[in-house]
């Protein structure tokens, strides 16, 4: 039986920004895109996700979707068959992040989302990348889809995060940790980690890439990703 792709997308993202995975695995696997934007904790967000797809799937995460892949395998894990996890991390929110976030949601609360993207735009793809228009723009979009409410519920779900590091030995099944080797955000260093702690991972690193490695360096990622699933 194929394996169903379940793809997480990260804060404030949405089903485009996994289209350049969509394209190029598509046709060989049915691909489901979660849904993570109404729930205000990680736990939640992964029973919804586990509520609505198949026995048994393939799981996929970037960033914040990593964290609730993690949660996932804590809370169902003979349900997922193979690990994919993309520029994100299994410990939790560090003090300073959180503070961060926090100015950041009283952006959203003053009505200033708009001023959200340009504060993190920096942080989120390569410094090569940071006067693409095209792929801000689609940054941008995605912000302006997922909405100030839902960005809201994001952050507090990210702040209250577990530490998935005790779990990462346990993990027995075909895993993938990618990450942009200029990745500001969840760097490569933080990769490495949970590489080295989950026995049957393989580590890859994304020359020119940052923080949206799979936006940035699509074909890059696209060939891991097919490697990842037995499809090459």
């Amino acid at each position: 039986m194929v394996e169903t792709l379940v793809m997480i997308p990260g804060l404030a993202t949405t089903a485009r920004l996994y289209e350049p995975q969509i394209s190029a695995i598509g046709p060989d696997r049915e691909i489901i895109v979660a849904d993570h934007n109404q729930d205000d904790s990680i736990p939640a967000i992964a029973a919804r996700l586990l509520r609505n797809a198949p026995e048994r799937f393939a799981l996929a995460g970037l960033s914040m979707g990593g964290y609730v892949a993690l949660e996932i395998l804590r809370q169902a894990p003979g349900r997922v068959e193979r690990l994919a996890l993309l520029d994100t991390s299994a410990r939790p929110d560090t003090p300073e992040a959180s503070d961060d976030r926090e100015r950041l949601i009283a952006l959203a609360k003053a009505g200033r989302f708009d001023d959200i993207a340009a504060k993190l735009w920096p942080r989120l793809v390569h410094p090569q990348r940071q006067s693409d228009p095209e792929l801000r723009a689609v940054v941008v979009d995605m912000m302006r889809e997922t909405g100030a409410e839902s960005f809201i519920r994001q952050q507090r779900a990210i702040m209250a995060r577990a530490d998935s590091r005790p779990m990462l030995p346990g993990i027995e099944i075909p895993t993938l940790v990618l990450v942009g080797e200029a990745d500001a955000i969840t760097p490569p260093a933080i990769a490495r980690e949970m590489a080295e702690m989950i026995e049957w991972a393989s580590l890859v690193v994304v020359a020119d890439a940052g923080h949206l490695a799979n936006l940035e360096r699509p074909d890059e990622v696209n060939r891991a990703l097919r490697l990842w699933l037995e499809l090459d």
